[in-house]
């Protein structure tokens, strides 16, 4: 009884929701599309393997994947897929325990943000996209 103040508006808030949590991956995937050749160059200046390759993931996985959410396309599946890759991401991009101040303290904020979002991504997988999505048809 006393979680049902919002239960007629549950869909309409997942939506809002999803969209929210794919703002920062849309943003920062399209920036990474259209300078393409400039993420490859970032990704090999910091030593990631296959930096070309890297870049192309990180298109897909932060645009394309980001955009599907959005949409509510096979949203349970790839909300776990793209927990997965921010985790990595994560690790990979926000190695705060190799650091020292004032590079540490940025690093560590990413990566628990990182950490964050992952944790509403599983959400999202597990509670689903709500009947306002392609997948809800």
């Amino acid at each position: 009884m006393r979680y049902t103040l919002l239960e007629g508006s549950k869909d309409a808030l997942t939506l809002v929701a999803r969209v929210l949590l794919m703002i920062l991956f849309v943003v920062f995937g399209w920036s990474k599309l259209i300078g393409f050749s400039a993420t490859a160059g970032y990704m090999a200046s910091t030593g990631v393997p296959m930096p070309t390759i890297s870049a192309a993931i990180a298109v897909i996985m932060e645009f394309f994947v980001g955009v599907a959410i959005v949409l509510g396309f096979y949203t349970r599946p790839l909300a776990l897929l793209l927990g997965l890759y921010t985790l990595a991401a994560a690790l990979i991009g926000h190695p705060f325990w190799n650091m020292d101040d004032p590079e540490r303290t940025s690093a560590m904020i990413n990566f628990y943000k990182n950490v964050s979002i992952a944790g509403g991504l599983l959400l999202l997988c597990l509670h689903g996209p709500g009947r306002y999505s392609l997948d809800g048809r």
